[in-house]
């Protein structure tokens, strides 16, 4: 245990060259206040935050949550709103400029009512972006293939889905996401979308995560900053666990205190 505790205390989630002490992504939506905003981040540890570039005046020309960003915080610009692949590039390259950040979380939306990917048209995009110089992290279905494809397109890590975006119904394919971490030990697999709890961030760290990205689960709680601390823990445990490594499941009772040399 000591062994798995240190190792945890020593690791950095790495993107794109940057190092991150916190596996924990956050997301600045659905608030009811600006202040309640920064407090849950304050509380989450997080050391990145997912900003809606087209939902926000990146010219600063109006107040705006960006106003109550904590400046420590790395920004990872997203591309929510898009429905292909020319938009998506088109608001990738604005904030860019806007933001001089070449991080990018690359959303091409396929369908309105379930706000699921289109893959074709997120592996188009990222493949623009990748050769552009932008470190790109797709956000797509959990489906081994496009992982394989997206990273061979030189995606810095990859974004499969746990649920549909705001369900808060917690991972719902964890064979998917397990045979993913399996199949590609290498990769950087970051799950985004469909945590409500804390057990669910607990789940995806323990299925191989690398780290899980939120907002509503935060923003939506009735009191988000003490979810924002319950889904920092929860992160930390996860991933401790996976170290760790649990034990085998049976079918059957195993006795805590063996038999053998049992005082008769």
């Amino acid at each position: 245990m000591k062994t798995a505790v240190a190792t945890a205390d020593r690791e950095k989630l790495i993107i794109g060259g940057r190092a991150f002490s916190s596996r924990l992504i956050i997301g600045t939506g659905k608030y009811r206040s600006h202040e309640e905003m920064r407090k849950a981040h304050d509380a989450s540890g997080a050391e990145m935050v997912t900003v809606a570039v087209r939902r926000v005046p990146l010219d600063r020309s109006s107040e705006s949550f960006l106003d109550y960003l904590n400046p420590a915080l790395q920004i990872l610009p997203n591309t929510a709103g898009c429905y292909s692949t020319e938009d998506a590039v088109r608001t990738a390259r604005l904030a860019r400029e806007a933001l001089q950040t070449d991080l990018v979380k690359l959303e091409v939306i396929g369908d309105q009512t379930t706000l699921f990917p289109d893959n074709e048209q997120t592996l188009e995009a990222a493949r623009i972006l990748v050769k552009e110089g932008f470190v790109v992290l797709p956000y797509f279905n959990d489906d081994l293939i496009m992982a394989k494809k997206l990273l061979d397109a030189g995606c810095a890590a990859i974004m499969p889905l746990a649920a549909p975006i705001g369900s808060g119904l917690g991972v719902q394919n964890p064979a998917n996401l397990r045979i993913m971490r399996e199949q590609l030990p290498d990769a950087t697999i970051i799950v985004d979308a469909g945590v409500g709890t804390a057990s669910d961030a607990a789940i995806a760290m323990e299925l191989g995560a690398d780290g899980v990205l939120m907002n509503t689960a935060i923003a939506e709680a009735e009191d988000p900053t003490k979810m924002a601390t319950a889904m920092k823990l929860a992160i930390e445990a996860g991933r401790l666990a996976y170290l760790a490594g649990r034990m085998p499941k049976r079918l059957y009772a195993s006795a805590s205190s063996p038999l053998e040399n049992v005082i008769k």
